[in-house]
């Protein structure tokens, strides 16, 4: 049987995370999975989590070429008493990728996927193969590649459930911060397309054109010395009081929470001594930012800041709605859900000491995929 490879994340019981290969047998699909050849991976944000853990990356080193390199990072001393219960754990990695099913277990359902480009959101994808269920599997459209089709999953379905969220818990606008990220732009698009006002919170004035270029009404630059009256102006304007937030630590979530209260102050009628009466909501989706997250409190009681995550949300949804989301993604795969990548990689390549220390540094607009084939 022939051998095929997979990345693996390790920490050692030393404190020690240690990234490499491993060798094993060609998967094979139960009835109702099938086997992708992986061709196109991304290396999201969210991806880091259990590809580093809390390790030093400024530290990293690498060592060995191919298959054989091996990766290896100091934890964090701060950090090793809640990694503990990753000690001695080699976990796989990758959240989402695209390629060819070349085999099929069989189900019709895994038999008619047979020979078809498809994306698909398992886990395990920093790999060759991957098995994976069909529930988990999204055909692509004729004409659409596997890198057409590599972040098929976390950026799109997270943009298109973040209006799902809005809509739920009965806001009528939203607040987005590193706005000008892969996924903003989709938030962009779909929020300009189902006509819902967006409030975009960048950091650099060349971010700030890339959204006005895109049609983008509603742009705050958070390095400006005026960001909290322009961000409370277009709070005003829009009546948003549902923000979505990508940094996690420091204090922009209260600074958003801030801004609504105070554009809610305007309105004659919603201000009490207990605050504005409207609930306004902060939900942190990303650790950009790995400080603590700091509240001032400066917004009277209706208010809430909590974490939100794709999977939770998808499962709460249900299979309907995750059908009309998913065939939106498919049809919209080159326009509306678009992605775009600053440089393509090998397996080996994504283990390079000097390559980890740029894709870690999660800059606004930077996107890296791998390409297993290479």
């Amino acid at each position: 049987m022939s051998k095929v490879h997979q990345m693996r994340s390790l920490i050692t019981d030393d404190g020690w995370l240690e990234m490499s290969f491993v060798e094993m047998d060609m998967p094979k699909p139960k009835a109702d999975e099938v086997l992708i050849k992986v061709m196109a991976t991304p290396i999201n944000p969210s991806d880091h989590g259990v590809m580093f853990g809390a390790a030093d990356i400024s530290q990293a080193t690498s060592k060995g070429e191919g298959f054989n390199r091996v990766l290896r990072a100091p934890i964090h001393a701060s950090a090793l008493g809640r990694m503990k219960a990753r000690f001695g754990q080699s976990l796989p990695v990758g959240n989402e990728g695209a390629g060819e099913v070349v085999a099929a277990g069989e189900s019709d359902a895994a038999q008619a996927l047979i020979g078809k480009t498809v994306a698909a959101m398992g886990g395990a994808m920093y790999g060759e193969y991957r098995c994976v269920n069909v529930q988990m599997v999204l055909p692509l459209m004729p004409g659409c590649t596997a890198k057409d089709g590599a972040s098929s999953f976390v950026n799109p379905l997270t943009a298109l459930c973040f209006p799902e969220t809005m809509r739920s818990e009965g806001h009528t606008a939203l607040v987005h911060t590193a706005a000008a990220s892969n996924l903003g732009q989709m938030l962009n698009r779909i929020c300009q397309a189902d006509g819902i006002d967006l409030v975009n919170i960048v950091r650099k004035p060349e971010q700030v054109k890339l959204l006005k270029d895109m049609g983008a009404k509603y742009i705050v630059n958070s390095s400006d010395d005026d960001f909290m009256a322009q961000l409370t102006d277009a709070i005003h304007a829009t009546g948003a009081t549902l923000a979505f937030d990508a940094t996690g630590g420091g204090s922009l979530a209260s600074d958003i929470l801030s801004a609504m209260e105070a554009a809610a102050a305007r309105t004659p009628g919603a201000y009490s001594i207990y605050g504005s009466i409207k609930h306004k909501q902060v939900y942190l989706y990303g650790s950009l930012d790995m400080s603590p997250t700091v509240l001032n409190r400066a917004y009277g009681m209706a208010w809430g800041v909590g974490g939100w995550l794709l999977p939770n949300f998808l499962a709460k949804a249900g299979m309907e709605t995750n059908i009309r989301l998913r065939t939106r993604v498919a049809k919209e795969l080159k326009t509306t859900f678009a992605s775009h990548y600053t440089d393509e990689i090998s397996l080996p390549d994504a283990l390079d000491a000097d390559i980890v220390k740029r894709y870690n540094a999660k800059k606004t607009g930077e996107k890296f995929l791998i390409n297993p084939t290479l």
